[in-house]
């Protein structure tokens, strides 16, 4: 039988397929464009999109647990029809609000065991500093003491393989940090010693941030989230958390570890 993946080429998806790869599973990704997707060998590159109904039975047929992300502003019955009448039993979320999403909803109501997967801060939002930290040594940012307890997203997919190939992990509500609580500040000063390399860290205000995001297409809706988790976050997103450990047998990985795994990106 097979997991599927949803998001195979994100940054939780992507390793989530290698992983259950090496644990030798046979893995389906769900991609838009499978020419493009560049997956490892081994895994089955299927084209379909959650917001795209029709794509899904065929995609779903002979899956025995699906990773799937949320889709905002889709319909979420026709995802959970297409989860039924392919018989699939369990299925992992990544969830992306503190709120239950329409999907998730929808899931919890229709009999599926699923298992949720609530991440605070990704680690790979840190490759927003890539380009000025290689070209100039620098990191733009606001909010120097907003507090973080960012998580691995390897660590997000190594929870999400233990709940798709084991027993014990429906209805529960993962969720997961890393091992450590960082502000602003002490995330710009890792990344400089994980470099060898002094890293300036030139403060940004809050105008300042908020017209970058605007620049960058993010709409009202999604600035006023993103104000909220920097100047007023759940307790949750600072506060560290066993659950990797817990669910996986292993520590969570370190964000030195994950700066040492992308030094590449940040280096001229």
């Amino acid at each position: 039988m097979t997991i599927l993946v949803a998001g195979a080429t994100g940054n939780v998806g992507k390793p989530l397929v290698e992983q259950l790869l090496a644990a030798g599973e046979k893995v389906r990704a769900l991609t838009r464009d499978p020419a493009k997707a560049q997956l490892p060998a081994g895994a089955e590159a299927v084209a379909g999109d959650l917001t795209q109904p029709a794509t899904l039975p065929a995609a779903f047929q002979g899956v025995r647990a699906a990773h799937l992300i949320n889709v905002y502003g889709a319909d979420p019955a026709p995802i959970v029809d297409a989860l039924r009448e392919a018989g699939i039993p369990k299925v992992t979320v990544l969830r992306g609000d503190v709120a239950k999403s329409p999907l998730e909803e929808a899931i919890e109501a229709s009999g599926v065991a699923w298992t949720w997967l609530s991440p605070v801060e990704f680690m790979s939002n840190t490759l927003e500093w890539a380009d000025s930290v290689r070209t100039e040594g620098v990191v733009r940012e606001g909010f120097p003491d907003a507090r973080s307890a960012m998580v691995h997203d390897a660590d997000i997919a190594a929870v999400a393989a233990v709940a798709l190939t084991g027993d014990g992990h429906g209805g529960q509500d993962y969720w997961l940090t890393g091992p450590e609580v960082f502000t602003t500040a002490e995330k710009v000063r890792v990344v400089g010693e994980v470099l060898g390399r002094e890293i300036r860290y030139v403060e940004l205000s809050t105008d300042e941030v908020v017209a970058g995001w605007r620049e960058a297409g993010f709409g009202e809706e999604d600035i006023a989230f993103f104000l909220a988790m920097r100047t007023n976050p759940p307790e949750a997103g600072y506060t560290v958390l066993p659950t990797v450990e817990k669910v996986t047998g292993r520590p969570a990985r370190t964000f030195a570890d994950w700066v040492r795994e992308h030094a590449a990106m940040f280096t001229a």
